[in-house]
């Protein structure tokens, strides 16, 4: 991995300078626990902070959570008073539309700070996000802003923000039409996964959070590796305990690269856990966003284990356990906007790369797969071999009987 540049490397010859060096220590439990808002369940309790006399709480719950669990508002509400008076709910939960639309403007970042500031909350409160990772995404946000940072207490409700969006220390909003064009480096003062979230899930966000799991097991466990392939059909047909186990894996390895990869603020040019995600987020925004994150997840990984192969990085044996992995699990591996032209004839796809260029910073990184289990680096990526994999993927998806199954969406 390239080591990121150290701005405290100063000219021997330099004079009146005075490098200040700070080490920030942060640490935050990753909670597993089911049925959190049980009066008997002190999980969440415990987690806030109880300054004393007690800790003023405020909650947002997802639009399509609360559709899902009609008693959820009022059971956040008899478990505050369970817990008062350390815990002071300073109004009833807050509903927040769900999905990309939470983050496509600054509009329900800014209600959030003033509704923050209507109620005076300040460093030692804590703030209660209950949804998918674009809730998450930006209630974090918003939160980081006010008095540089309040606390945020963060209960994921999908596969993929209990695997990946939830437990990390990155908050975000779209603008410019780009993906996270807006963000913030905030540490959650706690995450929560709770399984009984996800029994509602749809099918898409249900297979969503798969992706995640397939893309660090591609690039870095072998064995994780193994396990999806094994447990695809288990896991398209929903066995909770099949899944269970991919996001707690998931989330651990997450969590081993955020602490010991040695570039937790990513202050550096390269990005292993955004592997795939240079075609996946051009694929979300060329979509308008009806392509959901982890079905754009999936045919990035397999836009770009298919170019790793076809450089030498990777065999054709791992190219096509990963994609028949995809495919049994239910995950998209084409769509039509892979092979979508501008006026010039040029693919719009490929624009992503220098938008994710200009996302990271300095020169252009990719990860690619190098072997199941390994990953190497890559600066520069090839249009004619972009586009000859797309082909590949096209005439494969094509023949595949399993298509039905997947997002409908990405066909022509």
């Amino acid at each position: 991995m390239q080591e990121p540049h150290n701005p405290y490397d100063m000219p021997e010859h330099a004079d009146d300078v005075y490098v200040q060096k700070i080490q920030v220590n942060l640490a935050y439990p990753v909670y597993f626990t089911r049925h959190v808002f049980d009066l008997d369940n002190p999980v969440l309790a415990n987690a806030i902070a109880l300054t004393p006399p007690q800790t003023r709480v405020l909650v947002y719950v997802d639009s399509g959570v609360a559709q899902c669990s009609p008693d959820l508002l009022s059971d956040i509400t008899r478990y505050t008073e369970q817990y008062a008076p350390r815990i002071a709910l300073v109004r009833r939960p807050c509903i927040i539309a769900g999905g990309e639309r939470a983050k496509n403007s600054w509009h329900k970042a800014r209600d959030i700070v003033e509704t923050i500031g209507d109620h005076q909350l300040d460093r030692h409160s804590t703030v209660i996000a209950v949804g998918g990772g674009a809730v998450l995404d930006t209630v974090g946000f918003a939160v980081s802003l006010v008095h540089r940072g309040l606390r945020l207490i963060r209960i994921p409700t999908t596969v993929l923000a209990q695997n990946d969006a939830g437990i990390g220390v990155k908050t975000g909003i779209n603008a410019q039409g780009t993906k996270n064009f807006l963000g913030t480096f905030a540490a959650p003062f706690a995450v929560i996964n709770d399984p009984a979230f996800l029994t509602t899930l749809d099918e898409p966000h249900w297979r969503g959070g798969i992706a995640e799991a397939f893309k660090v097991a591609l690039i870095k466990d072998a064995d994780f590796f193994d396990f999806l392939c094994t447990h695809a059909r288990h896991l398209r047909d929903r066995d909770m305990d099949a899944m269970v186990q991919l996001i707690r894996r998931c989330a651990q390895i997450h969590l081993d690269h955020i602490r010991s990869g040695g570039d937790p603020f990513e202050t550096g040019n390269t990005r292993p856990l955004d592997f795939g995600h240079w075609s996946a987020h051009r694929l979300e925004t060329l979509s308008d966003f009806t392509i959901g994150h982890g079905q754009a997840v999936a045919i990035g990984i397999a836009l770009d284990a298919c170019y790793a192969s076809r450089t030498g990085h990777l065999g054709p044996n791992g190219l096509e356990r990963l994609l028949a992995g995809l495919s049994a699990v239910g995950l998209p591996t084409w769509s039509a906007y892979l092979d979508q032209r501008n006026v010039e004839g040029r693919l719009d796809i490929l624009d992503g790369i220098e938008q994710f260029r200009e996302h990271i910073g300095g020169p252009l990184c990719i990860t690619l797969p190098h072997s199941i289990g390994k990953s190497c680096e890559v600066h520069d990526l090839d249009p004619v071999i972009i586009e000859s994999c797309i082909q590949y993927l096209k005439d494969r998806w094509e023949n595949d009987a399993d298509r039905e199954q997947q997002a409908p969406h990405v066909l022509p």
